[in-house]
């Protein structure tokens, strides 16, 4: 007490739980096993006592059905605790502080569980099951006793009316016999309500899915026919014939630990497949079955036709557009499947064209959230994806590109109805980029290398040192809506084939063709719903965050990411891309691409020039040459192979642009055409041209991110001063010049402070070229080798010395 009152404000303390309920060290884990209805924490002020002192400040929630440890304390206890402190600490500074008694009604101390008294109870209600088991994972670890062995239960969750089909497992101390599903293992209360298991881990610390619990070596064999087993002596004469040093193949041999090597896998596997001819049997068979039993039963599984795999259900929304039926998934897809999101929201997603409702799509939750990044983990952690080899993991993308090209006509419809993009540009950048992008980065993957250093050496010791790559594990990617394609395969491309696995949110607005390819179980797809994306900011799960959006948004990422567990970010934000047009220009040249950098993809586009200015001596007839070719730009349906200029993504962002441009007519800049919304049905707005825009103006400072040209003009020959009011933004993610001259080029190039300059064209990237911003524009790359090398991978460096020790620099 000495040393807690001896602060002159004394101490106070944070606890996961509403006072003076679950007073002791696993409050969280009491919580859930006495099944609360509200869960919270407590800050008081430390006295000698056990969880005793006086209350200051409490708060609480409620507990969902299927909340764990973990979800409780991510979602509520964590994030709002680091808030009441800051409170708490506020109201001592202010004088205002507390100090509420405790009162001993209702009080309990529970200690802290041991798995000697861990075990579950299953002669009670199901729900008292489910609370124990999700109350004591992960650790100890509620267990039950199976097959006369210990088996740890993790993943409870209880379940509706319908029980699916399933194999019976029976289960000591149960009702009745639990059930083995594809989903998991269904336990019985003694109520006959059911409720879901997902995982099982055995005494020697392997963990199995529970729906693979008679498929696992660790468990219940399946019984062979005589014909079966005449096959397995056969089998057993091939492992002789190869692991020719061994006395004999006893049921325990294990393949590698015998001696085989790679090539004695490609050599049991193929004379079995020819001694059983249209046998399914793979390299990966054996490297997951190494012992004779297990191979065998494998193989009788292989053979029975048992292990195929399920074809996936879609629920698709289906509409008959653009001469075709186009399909689209629309649920949540999470561990290998669709699904409907947690809380069964949905919402509607409108084609920009006329404002029609193209279908429904889930509304995410925080659960689904924590349950697609526990999914996610597990397929870095367990899964075959982890361990795969970097060239097959090419040949994958390689895969997915092909089958993105073989779909494009419709990948570019489901795209221009979605998102508002012209059908053609769709085709040959939103689509048309995203699979050269992926078959980009599918040549990367086995080319990452690290690196071995020459370092001076401790005598008498001789020492190598080496780096390696590593893949970071989860990652998280926040799309926008204006590329809702492109974006995806920039940021995913990478991280896929430096062998990450994958949470996509979409922007909430345009979710269809991220769902549309996404069909992996290291990917999982999330439709934006209410705090989706802080919860991924937020999740300590995620190892790397990458953002397009708007920077105050990107503001807040950070600052989560950091908070959380300081996860690497890369982020893409505002722009206000200058563009300096000299008189010395090609003036063909400058006019189209100046209407390009600016009406490009509807003026949607990150990089587009958000104010030229124009040499003085050619100002006017630059003015004057936009303006015929804005007049001859057709705006309409985006899927009219003829049209120019599709709708404004949504109508939040039709109606900012109207207004917008009225703000730049009240400043005093000139409208020369458009600065109104077309008289049409859908989103459309009409091309703008603003001349005569000063430096101190709203529409000079602020990105419009729409089909707004705003011009300024500068004095001949006045290049440092054209540089200063071009630099004069808190942006930097591109900037063009157009010139004859080279020097100018180069020298202008120079001073520019923008991730990208173009010279003489503009809106030209590559898969091969970084792409990426300065200042409050963001950080990061996406795109080239630098992308690849050095933002989803980690680099460790290695020292060897007699033995082999490892150091990682991460």
């Amino acid at each position: 007490m000495n040393v807690i009152d001896h602060p002159a404000h004394g101490s106070i303390i944070y606890h996961p739980s509403i006072l003076p309920l679950h007073r002791g060290a696993s409050a969280i884990n009491w919580t859930l096993i006495n099944g609360d209805k509200k869960a919270g924490f407590s800050i008081f002020w430390a006295d000698d006592g056990l969880d005793t002192g006086p209350i200051l400040l409490q708060r609480e929630c409620p507990v969902e059905p299927n909340d764990t440890v973990d979800s409780l304390y991510n979602r509520f206890l964590f994030p709002e605790g680091i808030k009441a402190m800051v409170e708490s600490v506020q109201l001592i500074a202010d004088g205002k502080a507390p100090r509420v008694p405790q009162t001993e009604e209702g009080a309990s101390y529970e200690g802290i569980q041991k798995k000697s008294n861990s075990k579950v109870n299953l002669a009670q209600p199901a729900e008292a099951i489910h609370n124990w088991i999700r109350g004591h994972d992960k650790v100890p670890g509620a267990w039950a006793v199976i097959d006369g062995r210990t088996v740890t239960l993790y993943g409870s969750s209880m379940l509706g009316e319908s029980v699916p089909a399933g194999q019976p497992l029976e289960i000591e101390g149960a009702s009745q016999p639990g059930v083995v599903t594809k989903n998991g293992l269904v336990l019985y209360g003694s109520d006959s309500k059911a409720l879901m298991v997902k995982n099982l881990q055995f005494e020697d610390g392997k963990m199995i899915p529970a729906a693979k619990y008679f498929y696992s070596g660790d468990t219940a064999r399946v019984e062979l026919t005589d014909d079966e087993r005449k096959i397995a002596e056969e089998i057993r004469g091939i492992w002789k014939g190869i692991l020719s040093n061994v006395a004999a193949i006893e049921e325990t041999t294990d393949f590698f630990k015998s001696g085989a090597a790679s090539m004695d896998v490609v050599r049991l596997v193929e004379e079995i497949k020819q001694r059983c001819v249209g046998l399914q049997l793979q390299n990966e068979d054996v490297y997951m079955a190494t012992t004779f039993q297990d191979f065998i039963q494998t193989f009788v599984r292989r053979l029975r036709g048992e292990d195929q795999e399920e074809e996936m259900v879609i629920d698709y929304a289906t509409k008959d557009v653009n001469n075709m039926t186009v399909k689209m998934p629309w649920q949540c897809f999470i561990n290998g499947k669709f699904e409907d999101a947690e809380n069964g929201k949905t919402a509607n997603t409108i084609n920009p064209a006329d404002g029609s409702v193209i279908c429904k799509v889930a509304y995410a939750s925080v659960g689904d959230v924590d349950r697609a990044v526990a999914a996610a983990k597990e397929a870095f952690e367990v899964g075959p994806w982890g361990r795969m080899n970097p060239r097959d993991r090419g040949t994958l993308l390689y895969k997915l590109a092909d089958l993105m090209e073989e779909h494009q006509e419709e990948l570019a419809t489901i795209e221009s109805i979605d998102s508002g993009a012209v059908y053609t540009l769709a085709l040959k950048t939103h689509v048309g980029m995203s699979i050269q992008t992926f078959r980009y980065f599918a040549g990367w993957c086995d080319k990452i290398q690290g690196k071995t250093i020459p370092i001076n050496q401790a005598r008498p010791n001789r020492n190598l040192t080496f780096t390696k790559k590593e893949p970071l594990g989860v990652c998280a990617i926040i799309i926008p809506w204006n590329y809702p394609l492109m974006m995806l395969a920039w940021k995913s491309a990478a991280c896929l084939a430096a062998g990450n696995t994958l949470v996509l949110k979409p922007a909430q607005v345009r979710t269809h063709t991220p769902a549309y390819i996404t069909t992996d179980s290291v990917v999982d797809f999330i439709p934006a719903g209410g705090m989706v994306g802080q919860r991924l900011s937020d999740h300590p799960d995620i190892r790397k965050l990458g953002f397009t959006g708007s920077t105050p948004i990107g503001k807040q990422i950070m600052k989560s990411c950091a908070l959380s567990n300081l996860k690497k970010v890369s982020l893409e934000l505002g722009g206000k891309s200058p563009l300096i047009i000299f008189s010395d220009c090609d003036m063909d040249k400058a006019v189209r691409m100046g209407m390009s950098s600016v009406f490009f993809n509807k003026g949607e586009n990150c990089i587009a020039a958000g104010r030229l200015f124009v040499e003085e001596s050619i100002h006017d007839e630059y003015i004057r040459r936009v303006l015929e070719e804005i007049k001859k730009m057709k705006v309409g349906d985006p899927l009219d192979r003829s049209t120019d200029h599709g709708p404004q993504n949504h109508k939040a962002h039709m109606d900012k642009l109207v207004e917008y441009c009225e703000v730049g007519v009240k400043e005093g800049a000139t409208l020369v055409y458009g600065g109104k919304q077309v008289d049409r049905p859908g989103f459309f707005m009409e091309p703008t041209l603003f001349t005569d825009v000063e430096d101190h103006m709203f529409i000079a400072k602020e990105e419009s991110f729409g089909p707004i040209m705003v011009v300024s003009k500068f004095k001949d020959g006045d290049i440092d001063g054209v540089l200063n009011r071009a630099n004069d933004t808190e942006f930097g993610l591109a900037s063009g010049v157009f010139t004859r001259d080279i020097n100018k080029a180069m020298y202008v190039s120079e001073k520019l402070d923008a991730g990208t300059v173009f010279v003489n064209t503009y809106n030209k990237t590559d898969v091969a070229s970084p792409f990426g911003g300065f200042k409050q524009s963001g950080f990061g790359k996406d795109l080239g080798e630098g992308f690849m090398l050095d933002t989803v991978i980690l680099e460790c460096g290695s020292y060897l010395m007699l033995i082999f020790l490892l150091v990682c620099h991460k």
